[in-house]
């Protein structure tokens, strides 16, 4: 199967990793569990983009499985472009801003 690139932003990329320092924190081990969880989901958005509402606009939300989080990503001809990586408990304008 033909899958199109995935571009992860570099905010996006920092939110992942300071949510897996904090479980790290809270836990020896979670904050591993938190970006393999992140993996797993960049790997189903990249598999079918479209399974995962869109839920503004153009902007779809994936979420992870054990983890209250959401992949905020955009779905462009020849590219996904990862705006997010977000707790969901945060405004939604947090996202909306890096559209």
């Amino acid at each position: 199967m033909n899958h199109l690139p995935l571009i992860v932003k570099p905010r996006a990329e920092q939110e992942a990793q300071e949510a897996a320092r904090w479980y790290n924190n809270e836990s020896p081990g979670v904050g591993v569990a938190f970006l393999d969880a992140v993996e797993e989901i960049l790997r189903a958005i990249q598999e079918n983009p479209h399974r995962f509402p869109r839920i503004h606009r153009d902007t779809r939300r994936a979420l992870l499985s054990r983890f209250p989080y959401g992949v905020y990503f955009r779905l462009q001809p020849k590219l996904i472009k990862v705006l997010a990586i977000m707790h969901l408990s945060r405004a939604p304008i947090r996202w909306q801003e890096r559209i």
